[in-house]
């Protein structure tokens, strides 16, 4: 089978736009030019039908890419669109995340409607740090987007300056993401790399990866929010007891 560029497109279910884009993010080859036509085969096809598969289970492009080019294997594969399906603000085994029925997901303009924040605002307290939302221009932000910045309008009603709460966003940001970059790398080392390592076949491994990702996700972070909250805690109530007397130093 040939198909012109059109034909291919109608075949998988995405306009022509779409192929000639994966083909400039180097998703597809090229098709075969003969004269003013480029023909696609049945290889172009099944290409297409995958890359369309894979952006609907919420792979990225670079995702996408690593795939095709056998960078990442069927385990890797499993343990990604777990990733993929988690939503940011529900965690797997609690609502909204693994199994359960997707969240709904709001696009800038409803989302600045439903807060009341100005949309121009949202994109700044998303640079600063303060909402971490995945990148797109479509729907993307959930419920626990809404929740939290709820909290930080109640912030900023109890008297924060708005510059100061995002000089703060950007640094506990900055933080967060240096302690998320460590708990990946050793999840990497001590976890995904000895699973591979020990499983008998990709099938066994991906059950296994997906597994330990549902367990130590929502560990992780329980473990980081309580800790923060306990130290943030402890702080402010070391500011009401003022410094520490000589008879009180060990």
């Amino acid at each position: 089978m040939r198909y012109r560029v059109d034909e291919l497109a109608a075949h998988c279910g995405v306009s022509v736009d779409t192929v000639r884009f994966y083909q400039a993010k180097g998703l597809m080859p090229p098709g075969q030019r003969e004269g003013r036509v480029s023909w696609y085969s049945e290889e172009h096809r099944l290409r297409l039908a995958r890359i369309r598969d894979l952006k609907e289970k919420g792979f990225s492009l670079a995702t996408i890419r690593r795939l095709l080019a056998g960078e990442l294997d069927a385990a890797d594969e499993a343990l990604a669109s777990a990733l993929a399906r988690t939503l940011p603000g529900a965690l797997p085994g609690d609502d909204g995340g693994g199994d359960k029925d997707p969240e709904e997901l709001l696009t800038l303009e409803e989302f600045a409607e439903r807060t009341g924040i100005p949309e121009a605002l949202i994109q700044v307290i998303e640079r600063q740090g303060l909402l971490v939302a995945p990148p797109g221009d479509g729907p993307r932000y959930t419920s626990a987007d809404v929740r939290a910045a709820s909290a930080g309008i109640a912030l900023l009603e109890a008297g924060l300056p708005l510059d100061e709460l995002l000089a703060l966003a950007k640094e506990h940001d900055r933080a967060a993401r240096a302690t998320a970059a460590r708990a990946v790398e050793l999840f990497d080392a001590y976890v995904r790399a000895p699973i591979r390592e020990e499983s008998q076949s990709d099938a066994e491994a991906a059950e296994r990866l997906v597994e330990a990702f549902r367990t130590l996700l929502p560990a992780t972070t329980r473990l980081v929010a309580h800790h923060f909250q306990r130290v943030l805690l402890a702080t402010a109530q070391a500011r009401f007891e003022g410094p520490a007397t000589p008879e009180e130093v060990p």
